[in-house]
């Protein structure tokens, strides 16, 4: 059995006013977001600027832990979305958020595998195959976490050959083949349809990450921030939530 290591963080994209091509000022908002919300964030950020003109989004994306560190040591941001209410409640209990942290998503695992499941993955069981090669994420976030539990569950003696930061790290070495498999989350499945294929888990249903959001109390940019916090929640956020395979809240 092989172990494997990858780190990976988007760096912090720091908020603050600049200037649009027509000269005019624009305001861009920084939102810390769990990776596995990479892509629908990325359409609610669209959302938001639609209904905000002069107004960016921009996301620093990475590990809910990684995250919630960052904000307690004075990373610069106006909203966090976390897939681990334990790092949200963290940054809460510090009174670095303006207002109470608020559920709005849910997710479920999946088994990944490359398209066309060259290891012929059928289900949990096969990652005690020494033939194969199958990662999660680290134990310390949410996706690693409800993983072990999962195979706990199934009475399975895991071989994982590589634990990944995040969820998109280990979708990444999944797509590109590196990996026979790997358990993540049914949105990153969804996200990369065509590249990887997801096989069901029993008792997913039972093993849910819960998603939370709050407006930063060291936003530059309160009002702004609370109306992303609203947005995600409000019917439009949430059908676009939906739309990327998250569960309601």
């Amino acid at each position: 059995m092989r172990r494997l290591a990858a780190v990976g963080l988007v760096a912090v994209l720091a908020g603050g006013c600049g200037t649009d091509a027509a000269g005019g000022t624009t305001v861009t908002i920084t939102v810390f977001a769990a990776a596995s919300l990479t892509d629908a964030f990325g359409e609610l950020g669209q959302a938001f600027s639609a209904e905000h003109p002069g107004v960016r989004v921009r996301f620093n994306v990475g590990p809910s832990p990684v995250l919630a560190t960052q904000v307690l040591e004075g990373a610069p941001g106006d909203v966090l979305a976390s897939a681990d209410p334990s790092a949200t409640s963290r940054v809460a209990a510090a009174g670095a958020t303006l207002d109470t942290p608020a559920v709005f998503a849910r997710n479920s695992m999946e088994i990944a595998v490359p398209a066309g499941n060259p290891g012929r993955v059928a289900g949990l069981a096969d990652f005690a195959r020494s033939d194969l090669l199958v990662g999660a994420c680290a134990e310390e976030v949410p996706c690693g976490r409800l993983a072990r539990r999962l195979l706990a569950d199934a009475a399975v003696a895991p071989a994982i050959d590589t634990e990944e930061a995040d969820v998109r790290s280990l979708l990444t070495r999944i797509e590109a083949g590196e990996l026979d498999a790997g358990l993540v989350y049914r949105s990153d499945v969804l996200a990369a349809a065509g590249r990887v294929e997801g096989i069901d888990v029993p008792g997913a249903d039972q093993a849910l990450a819960t998603y939370e959001i709050v407006a930063l109390d060291g936003s530059a940019a309160p009002g702004l921030a609370r109306a992303f916090v609203a947005l995600v929640g409000s019917g439009v956020g949430q059908r676009i939530l939906a739309d990327h395979g998250f569960l309601p809240r």
